[in-house]
């Protein structure tokens, strides 16, 4: 077998996200011969620990044009990976790495070197006629992940009352993938049903349905209706879990989490402490079968996470996903002060795969549980389904199955456990 396969061409171009943004696609050959094409997601920035999203802040796009990162690929990178060997990954990203120069990738931008760094590895891929998932796994790479299958969707950037971000169902009861992803999509369509019934919202985004509830509870509860009217068993045949964004409802100078869609159906100023956060997720865990909850408070109340993971962690899966930013540092100073017990991994925010597999390891080593993620900007770029499975994460976020950006992920999945067969490995991840 060739050993040293050369990067004798990259390209890239400016394509449109799942939200009508621009967002970096690289296509890459090997040895004049061997293709690769990936493109990279956008999503809200989770702070200055997440690495940069390069935008041209011009007047095209209104300012969210990425002509500079494509041309940051076409030459900077294109320099510094041609003639290079496409076989030894690490070294690839370590060379654009270093073409940067800066630790949060503001140079080239984390979305340019993100869709080198993946463009290399599936025309690596292709040339020695491996999917993705065995190149990057090798022979153990043969975990299918339980899906994180939004329902309901609200927060600060949504127009109805909900204020946390997502509400998710896990078909932990399912005997393989393609069950349980069968089982959630069964739900997802008696749900639309109940809330069509009843006049409410049944629009569809990224997150699932948007319709206006009173609380949290209110949208756990129909959670657990859609589950028993497609005729399954909440607690047993799903879990339910939850996308807090609560860094994003903090109010700096009180330092109180503030509910304003729950305070207009109720009619009144609504506001938690720390303290009373824990207490209501403790309620929610305790009335439902909420078994995950993903940024359950600021990502710089580290006091308050080591006292939601202190009460909460040892019945609760507590997802660090701004709070760790796919960030290793971020993620050794959580794991020295003992809190959450799980991350939230996502690509574009530290930039290479090599940086995504030390941040997945490092979890891993620490007990960590790891769940692969989508963007809100998504492309029907499948990738995060091979690396799901090459890292043995367990467990996967990408959307409502609803929208081809989000079901390519899901249909990827499919085609690994067909590939697979029976030696397809699918389990309850709590």
């Amino acid at each position: 077998m060739n050993r040293y396969l050369p990067i004798t061409y990259i390209y890239a171009r400016e394509i449109l996200d799942s939200c009508g943004n621009p967002t970096v696609e690289a296509e890459v050959v090997l040895d004049g011969v061997h293709e690769g094409r990936a493109s990279v997601p956008s999503g809200s920035p989770g702070g200055h620990y997440e690495a940069l999203e390069l935008r041209d802040g011009q007047e095209r796009y209104l300012g969210l044009g990425v002509e500079k990162a494509v041309m940051n690929v076409n030459t900077k990178i294109a320099n510094a990976l041609l003639g290079e060997n496409a076989l030894d990954q690490g070294y690839i990203d370590h060379l654009l790495i270093d073409a940067d120069g800066t630790e949060n990738k503001s140079n080239l931008g984390a979305n340019a070197i993100l869709a080198a760094s993946l463009a290399v590895a599936k025309a690596s891929a292709g040339a020695l006629g491996l999917p993705l998932y065995r190149y990057l796994g090798g022979v153990r790479a043969d975990r299918l992940p339980v899906p994180m299958m939004s329902m309901l969707c609200g927060g600060v950037s949504a127009k109805n009352s909900l204020d946390f971000r997502d509400f998710m169902i896990m078909p932990v009861g399912a005997c393989c993938f393609r069950e349980g992803l069968r089982m959630g999509v069964e739900v997802f369509h008696k749900l639309e049903l109940i809330l069509t019934k009843e006049g409410l919202d049944t629009a569809v985004n990224g997150g699932g349905f948007a319709p206006d509830f009173k609380d949290a509870g209110e949208a756990c509860l129909y959670l657990k209706e859609a589950v028993e009217e497609a005729g399954y068993t909440p607690g047993e045949d799903f879990v339910f879990a939850l996308d807090a964004s609560a860094g994003e409802l903090l109010n700096e100078e009180t330092r109180r989490y503030e509910f304003p869609g729950e305070g207009r159906k109720s009619d009144c100023s609504i506001s938690r402490s720390t303290e009373e956060m824990v207490s209501y997720y403790e309620e929610l865990a305790g009335e439902y079968p909420l078994v995950s909850i993903a940024d359950g408070l600021s990502g710089e109340d580290w006091d308050g996470w080591q006292m939601l993971t202190s009460r909460l962690g040892g019945r609760v899966q507590l997802v660090g996903g701004d709070l760790f930013a796919t960030n290793t540092k971020r993620l050794s100073c959580g794991i020295k002060l003992g809190v959450a017990n799980a991350i939230l991994v996502r690509s574009n925010q530290i930039g290479t795969l090599t940086e995504t597999f030390d941040v997945i390891h490092m979890a891993q080593e620490a007990g960590y549980r790891t769940i692969l993620s989508h963007r809100s900007g998504e492309t029907t770029e499948d990738a995060i389904a091979d690396l799901a499975v090459a890292c043995g994460a367990g467990q996967i976020r990408t959307g409502a199955p609803c929208g081809a950006e989000r079901n390519a992920k899901y249909n990827q999945l499919l085609r690994i456990q067909e590939e697979l067969g029976a030696l397809a490995a699918y389990k309850n991840p709590f």
